[in-house]
């Protein structure tokens, strides 16, 4: 499979694993479910968008870069509060919430580290061109 199929499979997975998360959130509390919520929506078609309509282009590294950050920061921030383990562990649906922030942190750091690995070959590929051409950049 090439790296650029498995880099949108991995940020669709991501923005997937990203709405069930915020979904749950809601459902238990964490989130009020309010109309702010509602900004979670444009930043996923966004996501979304850089990484099936603009996959293998800059623009479409940048927004896969940010939003597997983004993707990182939900795990992060919960597994660094109060943790995920104890009464919420146990609690209606809590294997779902655990399993759902792990698998966000997976596909997310996948998508990190193959958009890391597609703009590093982008960035030498033009450095080839320019070889080739003569023409050299300007740091």
């Amino acid at each position: 499979m090439k790296q650029s199929a498995i880099l949108t499979s991995a940020s669709v997975a991501s923005v997937l694993f990203f709405t069930l998360h915020l979904t749950d959130d809601i459902v238990r509390g964490f989130e009020k479910g309010v109309l702010w919520n509602l900004i979670a929506v444009p930043v996923l078609v966004i996501w979304l968008y850089g990484a099936l309509v603009l996959a293998g282009r800059l623009s479409g590294y940048v927004i896969i870069l940010l939003g597997s950050l983004l993707g990182l920061l939900a795990p992060l921030l919960h597994f660094m509060g109060k943790g995920v383990g104890g009464e919420l562990a146990r609690s209606n649906g809590g294997f779902l919430f655990v399993w759902t922030l792990l698998a966000l942190a997976v596909t997310s750091l996948l998508s990190l580290l193959l958009c890391l690995q597609g703009l590093w070959k982008q960035s030498w590929r033009q450095s080839q061109r320019n070889a080739q051409t003569g023409v050299r950049a300007n740091y």
